[in-house]
């Protein structure tokens, strides 16, 4: 009986999510699996060149193997290179919103508990910070720095982190005076204890929310600073270096920029359509309006 309740109610939540929502989890999950498991799904290595079918159209075959979407102008198989380079980009992306979370939510949390001097230090910078466009820091940093996947990771991660610490920090200003905090206090809890099992679990909503926008847009900055030559270095796949490569074949063999340039489309339409609709249901106001 209680098998037959539970499918009940899981038929009830999936009838009230959106059909363009399931529709673009589902081609977000299958990007993410095609990437996971790229080494198991790409028909080739994705930097061997067979220079004698270069810049071959898509369905073109050598030697009894077809290249599904094209080569490249080294004679790479572009469906493998597209498929590793997924890899880079979801990885970069994670790991970068991973490092401007965690930087971000601790200073803003930190703010909003011990206000003060604490307070004032932290978000003047945080208004120092976001004064600077941050593609502009980014493009800079990388360039000082060099390219490098682990270099192109810190650089974006702490670029973006202030947008989390303005959240965090106004979000911990209204939980830090609601009376379950104040009881914590008044049992003798230390402000990390408090910070981590209290405040957090209750502001990590909004910055769930947060999460999802950043990472489309840290998909598309990895992209164009790979795309300018300042992320991702060739011989390593990541669409934006794809496409850069491509652009200057684009009138013979526009499928080197249309492929990865298609992909990178579908993930971050898909994330930011999931995003909204987690704001729709974590954010009571929005669902109001």
């Amino acid at each position: 009986m209680s098998v037959m309740t539970s499918a009940h109610i899981v038929r009830q939540r999936l009838r009230r999510v959106p059909l363009s929502v399931i529709v673009v989890s589902i081609i977000l999950a299958v990007i993410v699996l095609l990437a996971v498991f790229a080494p198991l799904v790409a028909p080739f290595d994705p930097n061997k060149q067979t220079l004698l079918a270069r810049l071959k159209e898509p369905g073109f075959s050598y030697r009894g193997m077809t290249y599904w979407l094209g080569t490249d102008d080294l004679g790479r198989d572009l469906l493998s290179r597209t498929l590793y380079g997924a890899r880079v980009s979801l990885g970069v992306a994670c790991l970068s919103v991973v490092v401007s979370t965690i930087v971000g939510v601790s200073l803003g949390m930190v703010a909003g508990w011990f206000r003060g001097w604490t307070e004032t230090i932290i978000m003047r910078l945080v208004d120092i910070m976001m004064s600077i466009p941050a593609i502009l820091l980014a493009v800079l940093t990388v360039a000082v720095l060099g390219p490098g996947f682990m270099k192109l990771v810190l650089v974006l991660g702490l670029t973006r982190w202030p947008r989390y610490t303005r959240i965090a920090y106004a979000q911990t200003l209204q939980v830090s005076n609601l009376p379950f905090i104040k009881a914590s206090e008044l049992a003798g809890a230390g402000a990390i204890r408090i910070l981590l099992h209290h405040v957090l679990p209750n502001i990590a909503g909004p910055i769930l929310i947060v999460v999802t926008a950043e990472f489309g847009l840290m998909i598309l900055m990895e992209s164009g600073l790979s795309f300018l030559g300042l992320g991702i270095q060739p011989p390593s796949a990541s669409w934006g270096s794809i496409m850069s490569t491509g652009r200057q074949y684009i009138e013979r063999a526009w499928w080197i920029v249309a492929v990865p340039g298609f992909g990178l489309f579908l993930l971050v339409f898909s994330v930011n359509v999931l995003g909204d609709w987690l704001r729709d249901q974590l954010d009571p106001r929005s669902r109001s309006r």
